[in-house]
């Protein structure tokens, strides 16, 4: 397709009544979604933050190893939808604060199995009763059948957007 030398013919034709409808992000779900996501993200680094000096990315290794024992850093990328680099300089820093632990995979030799030490392990238990907490404060905005309704929904847009775009990479893994 030919492009027109004339800006003002490029601009008049997108402001043609076949022009769409603006877009109303404040109607616009991927919007939506990303800024409830972040600013629930951001009010909660706020508990592990000031209280442990933890960045978001390191509270996501720390909470997903309390949860999981041992993982590899692979796994907790996949499972954070973390970037695996973010992933790597989080899992670094933890390790820096002796939070965590480096053992060799005897499975693969070319990654580590990722440990919570005892220290880390305190932290961990220390957040918990706190995030469970915010949860509880966030979750009171809603009544019981519309927070099992909400997980509901989040898991089958979750199981769509997967569907939608099966070839996204989540972990940053490149495959």
């Amino acid at each position: 397709m030919a492009r027109s030398p004339d800006k003002a013919a490029d601009v008049a034709a997108a402001a043609s009544p076949e022009a769409p409808e603006p877009l109303t992000l404040e109607r616009f779900l991927p919007y939506r979604l990303n800024v409830l996501a972040t600013t629930v993200s951001n009010a909660l680094a706020r508990v592990y933050a000031e209280r442990f000096g933890l960045t978001i990315p390191q509270w996501r290794v720390l909470a997903t190893l309390g949860q999981y024992e041992r993982s590899t850093a692979r796994d907790i990328a996949a499972h954070t939808v973390m970037h695996k680099s973010t992933v790597s300089r989080a899992v670094s820093a933890l390790a820096e604060r002796g939070l965590l632990e480096r053992q060799p995979n005897a499975a693969d030799m070319r990654e580590e199995m990722l440990a919570l030490t005892g220290q880390g392990r305190g932290i961990y238990e220390a957040l918990v009763p706190e995030a469970r907490a915010f949860e509880r404060a966030l979750a009171a905005a809603l009544s019981a059948q519309e927070e099992a309704l909400l997980f509901t929904l989040i898991e089958r847009l979750d199981a769509r957007m997967r569907a939608l775009a099966p070839d996204l990479d989540l972990d940053g893994s490149g495959g």
